[in-house]
């Protein structure tokens, strides 16, 4: 018998980065108790090392099997002759009293023996320098080795939350938002909330913005939109195509954005420089005004060429900022004056603009507060709302944003984000000297891997794609946050380091986890439909070694509970003629 109480067995086979263990006979029991703790031998994801000299190797224990069974009949043939194996996946290797490194230099051989790793073993694992460092829960199989993740290869390397309906997702991302918080002080956090859950989890820690709000409204200026973004939302022109009227569109937007060039609260801006693309305010009420003009007009001249405004045969000039046309002398029927306008190219656009600005549900966009002509707010007072202020973490509560805009929305605030950036990447108060991280909730809403929705235009995911490709660079870190990580972008989690996965029980989502982990990962992913509330599994640069861990419930809750349905049915409601009023009120003013 071995003297050594850790011992489990010896080598058997070793092939590329996994090795197969005979567990030996001798051992006294499967479940040894080790200075007052007990371990389970060939606990699928839990922990062993190979000793070869002064290296320790480590593996997470990935299979378990017998042989010397009669297949046929599923009995022994003789017990003695039985053999318990674990397949176990290398991960890392410790070098003398050096710091845990992933990878392996030296490889075992056969009959090198293998031992359990015990909680002093871990927490030689996870030793860790606590100045870069977040604490994200517990080790699944040690409730008081707590475990922490690499905030540098967070915010460069990205994070995927991935987890089915009631797994714990919310609460995960609420734990590792808190950790950040608490930790750093000059840390900063954009949230993505769509269904406006989180504003409960951080009342006094965050600024909320959404829609109506008295306190804190949020506007997405239509101004900073670039053309294609504009054109689109405005009259459905689709990027690339090029029609009279889109040039006679283009052309209007500019002109008034050089109008407006050496008004603005920001500064003048030279008007070399200026294109349909600058987010620079104009009025876009103005700009509906006179196209409506040229469209309705009429004059004293028959021919184009003469029919400008000092010819108008004009009666009011109606009011643009309230959507009022202009008035004009009916034009005749015969070869005489007032004649009508020969400018007819933008008849159908000035229509479908008129109707965009007069539905109330988009004023987010087209009457944004003091940040309708950049007298009294501009884009550098934006991009401080939304990053500059004391809380440090700003939730975007996109709940009231009808669902036809939430994709350009979304796309919107995470191109002004990265633009300031990128903009901003040698300023010593903004870019690379203070990194922002971009959490998107519930992703699969908006960042597809399929546009099979007429609401669902590509402007968000294209927009975060590029801060996941090229955001490192300038500062930029996101957290993508999803219940079905199988109808994300497939180039979004191509770009995740670290992937926190909870319970997952639908198989296509298991499969797009499994394709983001390590290749010698997969048995401990196979773990996904069997975790518990709560646990989740950990892989990725962040972490020191592929964990399974306990995840502590976050006080106060993010709003994303389920109801309690036999509570709730368990008494008699009685009904009142007043009943649904105030629902009534809040779905026409788009509040709560």
């Amino acid at each position: 018998m071995h003297k050594k109480i850790t011992f489990i067995g010896f080598i058997t086979n070793v092939d590329s980065g996994k090795i197969d263990v005979r567990i030996s006979n001798d051992i006294p029991s499967a479940s040894p108790i080790i200075d007052g703790i007990q371990y389970r031998i060939g606990q699928i994801g839990t922990l062993v090392r190979i000793p070869l000299g002064n290296t320790m190797l480590f593996g997470v224990v990935d299979s378990v099997n017998i042989s010397g069974v009669d297949q046929t009949k599923m009995t022994l043939i003789d017990h003695d002759l039985v053999n318990r194996n674990i397949r176990v996946n290398l991960i890392g290797e410790k070098i003398g009293r050096g710091v845990f490194q992933k990878g392996i230099g030296v490889f075992p051989t056969i009959n090198d023996e293998v031992h359990i790793v015990t909680e002093s073993d871990i927490k030689s694992i996870y030793d860790f320098d606590s100045t870069g460092q977040i604490e994200l829960g517990t080790h699944a199989s040690s409730n008081d080795l707590p475990i922490y993740l690499d905030l540098q290869k967070i915010i460069s390397r990205h994070l995927a939350i991935l987890g089915s309906t009631g797994s714990g997702k919310s609460n995960t991302t609420a734990r590792v938002i808190s950790s950040i918080l608490e930790k750093f002080e000059g840390s900063r956090i954009i949230l993505i909330d769509i269904h406006g859950e989180y504003s409960s989890a951080f009342p006094a820690k965050s600024k909320v913005m959404r829609l109506n709000s008295p306190d804190s409204p949020l506007y997405i200026p239509y101004w900073a939109m670039n053309f294609d973004e504009l054109s689109f939302f405005l009259v459905g022109r689709e990027a690339g195509s090029e029609r009279p009227e889109d040039k006679r569109l283009r052309e209007e937007i500019v002109r008034l954005k050089k109008e407006n060039k050496d008004k603005i609260k920001a500064g003048s801006i030279n008007e070399e420089y200026i294109t349909e693309d600058s987010p620079i305010p104009f009025d876009i009420r103005l700009m509906w005004h006179n196209l409506n003009r040229e469209v309705i007009a009429t004059y004293n001249k028959a021919d184009q060429v003469s029919q400008t405004r000092d010819n108008e045969m004009l009666i009011d000039e109606g009011d643009y900022s309230e959507l009022i046309p202009a008035q004009f002398q009916p034009y005749t029927v015969d070869s005489k004056a007032p004649y009508k306008s020969k400018n007819q190219t933008m008849y159908l656009y000035e229509k479908k603009i008129f109707s965009r600005l007069s539905d109330n549900k988009y004023d987010f966009m087209f009457k944004p507060g003091g940040y309708l002509d950049g007298e009294n707010k501009d884009l550098n007072d934006l991009i401080i709302e939304w990053m500059g202020h004391e809380k440090r973490l700003t939730i975007l509560d996109l709940s009231g944003i009808p669902y036809e805009l939430m994709d350009i929305s979304i796309g919107l605030i995470n191109r002004i984000v990265y633009d300031s950036m990128f903009w901003g990447k040698d300023e010593d108060y903004t870019g690379r000297a203070r990194p922002i991280l971009m959490v998107f909730e519930e992703a699969h809403a908006y960042l597809p891997k399929n546009q099979d929705s007429r609401y669902i235009y590509g402007y968000a995911r294209k927009s975060v794609e590029k801060i996941f490709k090229e955001g490192r660079k300038f500062g930029i870190g996101a957290a993508v946050v999803t219940q079905r990580p199988s109808e994300i972008s497939d180039t979004i989690l191509a770009q995740v380091g670290t992937t926190i996965s909870m319970r997952l029980t639908n198989s296509s989502d298991q499969s797009s986890v499994k394709a983001t982990a390590p290749n010698n990962m997969t048995g401990l992913m196979d773990l996904l439909p069997t975790l518990r509330i709560g646990e989740c599994i950990v892989v990725g640069d962040a972490i020191k070694i592929p964990s399974r861990v306990r995840i502590q419930k976050f006080e106060p809750r993010p709003n994303s509970n389920d109801p309690d349905i036999i509570k709730s049915w368990s008494h008699k409601f009685e009904s009142k003629d007043t009943d649904y009023i105030n629902v009534v009120r809040k779905m026409r003013e788009r509040r709560f």
